[in-house]
């Protein structure tokens, strides 16, 4: 069992955290290696990235359900071993076991979005055989399931709201009505810039009631996913605790230009177990998806919440 670390411990470090989405997809292909080093070569200490898991039951950081949109197999990512999945590419980049991710940034905190119940377990195990559950967030999923793993993995895991528990908040934040305190089921309230078109953060006035109301409860705000410095400074100023986005070189700026930017005490990387040392290609990115109301895959829930 490896000993909780308390200066690496999820949710400790001084805020707003800047929180690389899908490793920080503007910079490099998706939850890829070659996306986590770009943002540890920033400094920061937050990632986030998806977990499905494959057909032998290997948890890995993929977004979507198929492997259509970012490599060259079509069908569910559930329909593949391991082995046919690590031959598969993301736009050059080799897919990326949650134990390889982390071995590599031990000394990083990770958000992971459990995508579907059949992770439950999987993420579970893999974040014991780390001894990572006092550097993890797990999101992204029915609050049953965030609550299955919080209990595999015990009371140092983190996790946010459920998607049943920030419907709520969301909407009472919108209507301006107190949620009740059962709400608070996580530490962390993963909120959307907008949810398909209703604004949510983009609307200011429904921003700062809902870091208020949160934070009554005892939870932060996590804003996702944010590009444009604008914003970034305007949810700053609203009090979020962190925020996701696909450009944190942009949001490195704006926390610089702050005096808010506190970098990772040690940038270093360790070479991810089962993944070649040159299996890195630094490339142009292109990217591969639009943010509109639906998820890609067409399941999005609620009020549309989930990324």
């Amino acid at each position: 069992m490896v000993t909780r670390d308390v200066h690496r411990s999820y949710g400790s470090h001084s805020g707003p955290w800047a929180v690389g989405h899908r490793g920080g997809m503007g910079l490099a292909p998706e939850n890829t290696l070659a996306a986590f080093e770009r943002a540890a070569g920033l400094g920061l200490t937050y990632l986030e990235t998806d977990v499905r898991v494959t057909a032998d039951g290997v948890p890995v950081a993929f977004h979507d359900r198929t492997l259509d949109r970012v490599t060259g197999l079509r069908g569910p990512v559930a329909a593949r071993s391991w082995a046919e999945l690590s031959r598969a590419r993301v736009h050059g980049e080799p897919v990326l076991r949650l134990d390889d991710l982390f071995a590599a940034f031990p000394d990083m905190c990770v958000a992971l979005d459990v995508k579907e119940a059949r992770a439950v377990r999987p993420v579970a195990e893999a974040i014991r055989r780390a001894g990572a559950a006092g550097r993890v967030c797990v999101a992204g999923g029915w609050d049953g399931w965030l609550a299955a793993v919080r209990e595999a993995c015990g009371p140092g895991l983190t996790t946010a709201l459920g998607w049943r528990s920030l419907t709520a908040l969301v909407s009472a934040a919108c209507a301006g009505v107190r949620p009740p305190r059962a709400v608070a089921t996580g530490a962390f309230a993963h909120v959307g810039w907008t949810y398909g078109r209703l604004p949510v953060l983009h609307d200011r006035r429904v921003a700062v009631r809902l870091v208020e109301m949160a934070a009554d409860l005892g939870v932060g705000v996590v804003a996702w996913t944010v590009e444009d410095s604008v914003s970034m400074r305007r949810l700053i100023d609203d009090g979020v605790a962190g925020i996701i986005t696909d450009r944190p070189d942009v949001l490195r700026e704006v926390l610089l230009a702050r005096s808010l930017w506190v970098p990772r005490r040690r940038p270093s990387l360790r070479p991810a177990v089962g993944v070649a040392p040159d299996a890195v290609q630094r490339r142009p990115v292109v990217r591969t998806h639009q943010r509109v109301g639906r998820d890609v895959d067409g399941d999005v829930l609620a009020l549309g919440l989930g990324d």
